[in-house]
């Protein structure tokens, strides 16, 4: 085996490319198994990114990748739930985590932080990784994928290594899914967003101190993150239609959408702009394939909603987390691979369709509160084992799925049945 770039080797049992959340918790659990990974991001870590609010279903496979205790010793902020007003009355109202199940908060993060943490977990568990590496295209040969081949910023000329299986967690480059499938757009989540921060806010007052505000107004809705020392990340969301036919800009809009707010307009009374504007549109998609031969998405790059309730990381980190149990046991038993990527594919489309019909019925701001509790249920618990508000809890939680946030992908009777085919049909 030939050593290239910064000692590291050039075959792989599996590529990551990207070094986000889902990149990042992939390669990491993969390393922490045994197995050789390397993960390529184009970016010099630590990194700017949206997202800085997240919801306890990340809280499980940051416990599996050890993080929870360095996350409280950062000092991120705890979150433990939301106030709204959202609805056909426009009062306001909360939620709480403690009402969903196990995990009663999560975190309000600087992404840079989160992102640049668990990237160097994955270093510290065994993956190799490599910032500032741009994926020019996939190796094919015979029709399956078994590589990439790179550029390193700084560097001339471009380098291939080859693997078992690569994984797409590149976000919305979606360096593969671009190439091998076709993305539906969610025409019902057509949304433009713009977004900045501010310093010395004032907070929602107490029990409702760190909650994440989500205020509804005529034609859109606004986030409101505390982060830290009175800084707060400030969004806002309309339809793409609506911000296309105003004569305003994006930036003059949200000027003065806030005019429109009550709870809001409160916290910002006296705050400081401290940052540009930055916006994004039309991002709600999912890929008509998660895999292919040699090649599967996750996070972003597979599919991405609306970020009503912060579901970006923990969507991310979770299909992760299980996509590494499923390639590490591929890698075992390769035999299994397709069947065992429909079984993650359809799981993951599930788990992510659940989010997506909740988000797309409570845009429906002319119900009430017991409207979506209603709808929570309907999605979640049909059976209606729990008290609606459980139910709606636990969806915006994350921690809908099985083992508290898991979608389960069940590959016990494809490795029974790999291991009793005679040998010259497994190799």
């Amino acid at each position: 085996m030939s050593s290239t770039l910064n000692g590291f080797p050039d075959d792989f049992d599996v590529i990551v490319i990207g070094g986000g959340p889902a990149g990042a918790t992939t390669g990491a659990l993969l390393a922490r198994e045994g197995h050789r990974v390397l993960v390529l991001d184009r970016e010099r870590f630590p990194r700017y990114h949206i997202g800085e609010s997240l919801i306890p279903g990340v809280m499980v496979p940051f416990e599996e990748l050890g993080l929870v205790e360095r996350m409280e010793a950062k000092g991120f902020e705890r979150k433990y739930g939301g106030t709204l007003i959202w609805g056909n009355n426009e009062v306001p109202w909360n939620f709480s985590f403690t009402t969903g199940g196990r995990i009663p908060y999560a975190f309000h993060t600087r992404r840079a932080d989160l992102d640049t943490m668990i990237l160097d977990r994955a270093r510290e568990l065994g993956a190799f990784v490599q910032e500032e590496a741009t994926v020019k295209s996939p190796i094919e040969e015979d029709g399956r994928v078994v590589g990439v081949e790179y550029a390193v910023r700084g560097l001339t000329g471009t380098r291939q290594a080859r693997s078992k299986l690569v994984i797409d967690a590149s976000g919305q480059a979606r360096v593969l899914g671009r190439k091998f499938s076709e993305v539906q757009w969610n025409e019902q989540l057509r949304n433009v967003a713009v977004w900045t921060y501010f310093d010395n806010c004032h907070r929602l007052p107490g029990d409702e101190w760190s909650n994440i505000l989500i205020e509804g107004t005529s034609e859109g809705w606004f986030w409101g993150i505390p982060i830290d020392k009175g800084v707060f990340s400030v969004g806002y969301v309309t339809r793409s239609d609506v911000a296309g036919e105003s004569d305003k800009s994006l930036e003059d809009l949200f000027t003065s959408e806030i005019a429109n707010t009550t709870k809001l307009k409160d916290i910002l009374k006296d705050a400081t702009p401290a940052a540009g504007y930055r916006s994004a549109r039309d991002w709600s998609y999912t890929n008509e394939r998660f895999h292919g031969d040699g090649w599967v998405l996750v996070g972003d790059a597979a599919a991405f909603v609306d970020p009503l309730f912060s579901t970006g990381v923990a969507l991310a980190t979770l299909a992760g987390s299980t996509l590494s149990k499923i390639v590490s046991e591929i890698l075992k038993h390769p035999e299994i691979e397709e069947k065992a990527l429909d079984r993650y594919s359809a799981a993951y489309q599930s788990f992510f369709d659940d989010i997506r019909k909740f988000v797309e019925g409570f845009y429906d701001r002319s119900k009430t509160k017991g409207f979506y509790f209603d709808l929570a249920q309907e999605i979640n618990d049909p059976e209606k084992k729990n008290d609606a508000q459980v139910d709606f809890v636990q969806l915006v939680s994350g921690l809908s799925g099985s083992e508290g946030g898991l979608f389960a992908v069940e590959l016990d009777d494809l490795i029974a049945d790999s291991s009793t085919e005679p040998a010259a049909v497994r190799s």
